[in-house]
């Protein structure tokens, strides 16, 4: 395949991806992590893999700046602590690795994104699990369907795919838009 035509093919993605519906679900989750943001209340961001790398952009992006000058935000990743992913894995459970750290991190009022691909990342899985029970919003970026996560999420956005290297170029266009649009609810 020319480069042109997976070009072409990553547009089709991203405009089938901008329906109303998309929209609205986006506009309640960015609504949600400003409200947290503006509270001091944190922004939890979990992921594995790729998905990972996105959680730490994202809260790079937020605690550092995207677009303008302003304070911090408090946006944690719960996949950058080498230290806590390799012990509590190493020492108890991978599935639980970002559960543990919800349970040290969470407060009542902030927010879990947990991003997944399938939808169905047993440990986002989880962490979204103990979010809830800690009285957090949460919210999910996955492909098609949304997977276990869709039951678990407050606000999910589901790309309409099943092919892990499009939905992730499609999370990144979704997931640029929420940081300029929180960074602007957050000045």
């Amino acid at each position: 395949m020319a480069l042109s035509s997976h070009l072409t093919a990553a547009a089709a993605l991203i405009q089938r991806s901008a329906t109303p519906e998309f929209d609205e679900v986006t506009e309640r989750a960015v609504a949600a992590i400003a409200e947290a943001l503006r509270n001091d209340r944190p922004l939890l961001v979990c992921g594995n893999g790729g998905s990972a790398a996105d959680a730490m952009h994202i809260t790079g992006e937020l605690v550092g700046r995207f677009l303008k000058e302003r304070r911090a935000l408090k946006a944690i990743c719960l996949s950058s602590n080498a230290a806590v992913l390799t012990a509590w894995s190493n020492d108890y459970d991978y599935a639980t690795v970002f559960s543990r750290q919800v349970e040290a991190y969470a407060a009542s009022g902030g927010v879990l994104f947990g991003i997944s691909t399938s939808g169905n990342s047993k440990n986002v899985v989880n962490a979204l699990q103990a979010a809830r029970a800690a009285g957090m919003t949460t919210v999910g970026l996955t492909g098609e369907g949304g997977g276990k996560m869709a039951d678990l999420c407050d606000h999910l956005i589901a790309v309409p795919s099943r092919h892990t290297p499009d939905i992730q170029q499609v999370h990144l266009c979704i997931y640029h838009y929420i940081c300029e649009m929180v960074e602007a609810r957050c000045l």
